[in-house]
């Protein structure tokens, strides 16, 4: 009974730590508006433009490893369950997405102190291409 105990426990925490987050799940990490204070509001817009298109790409990206790593937790739950150490997670495209996030916070605050009168939307989430 507690090898039972203690094995659905090691496979809970495998699926909770290895498996990626969603985009919407993944905070903003804090970015100094004090890097924009000397953009123009032209320049502002600009770079805000682009920071949208890159953390629409990431999104994408994220979102596709969290679907993927939710069907692979499954398949691995009924098949085999070691195959869950293989996961593999979001690290290194959530670090990105929530830097972008920020990048994205931080020029609409230097916007709003600046009254550029920028409207401040994200681009769409971009779906990755597939290899078919």
């Amino acid at each position: 009974m507690l090898v039972k105990t203690l094995n659905s426990g090691v496979a809970a925490a495998v699926i909770l730590a290895g498996c990626a987050s969603t985009s919407e799940n993944i905070e903003a990490a804090y970015v100094s508006p004090i890097q924009y204070e000397n953009y123009s509001c032209r320049q502002i817009g600009e770079e805000a433009s682009r920071v949208s298109s890159r953390l629409a790409q990431a999104a994408g990206v994220q979102d596709q490893q969290a679907e993927a790593d939710a069907g692979n937790t499954a398949i691995s739950l009924i098949l085999f369950w070691p195959a869950l150490f293989f996961i593999k997670g979001d690290k290194a495209n959530a670090q990105e997405l929530a830097r972008l996030k920020g990048e994205f916070e931080a020029l609409e605050q230097v916007s709003g102190q600046k009254n550029c009168g920028i409207v401040f939307r994200a681009a769409p989430i971009e779906e990755p291409e597939t290899e078919t």
